[in-house]
């Protein structure tokens, strides 16, 4: 064979092994992905205090819109629904720590109920809630 044919067959070789590579790490970055919590409902009783008390959209200093997102892509959330009408209710507990935002979803009386730590300031997960 003449040198050009191994430098061909070398340059496939590289191909090959480089796109198995990105390959590996593709499928390994798709399982590592971030997926919201689904609380149960021992978590939530236990976050959730004996007195609540409703407050205003604007009074709620938390950005949820991040984890909104990610409730959209794992298909918890519908895409469908208009940001300005996703937001239901928010209430607050009397230790003023937790707040549970109520989410429409395209059901009826059904929501998705985000658990927010303020101290922390972070999402402690979300429950499906029908009322």
């Amino acid at each position: 064979m003449e040198m050009h044919h191994y430098l061909r067959l070398t340059f496939i070789l590289l191909f090959v092994i480089t796109a198995l590579f990105c390959g590996y790490f593709i499928i390994k970055a798709g399982k590592n992905r971030k997926v919201p919590k689904l609380l149960s409902k021992e978590e939530y009783n236990s976050s959730t205090a004996k007195e609540i008390k409703e407050v205003s959209i604007s009074d709620s200093f938390f950005n949820i819109w991040p984890y909104v997102s990610e409730l959209k892509a794992a298909k918890i959330l519908s895409k469908k629904i208009k940001e300005s009408e996703l937001v239901h209710k928010v209430y607050r507990n009397s230790a003023e720590d937790r707040e549970y935002i109520l989410l429409a979803t395209e059901k009826e009386n059904q929501f998705v109920e985000i658990v927010v730590d303020k101290n922390k300031k972070k999402v402690l997960g979300y429950l499906f809630l029908s009322l």
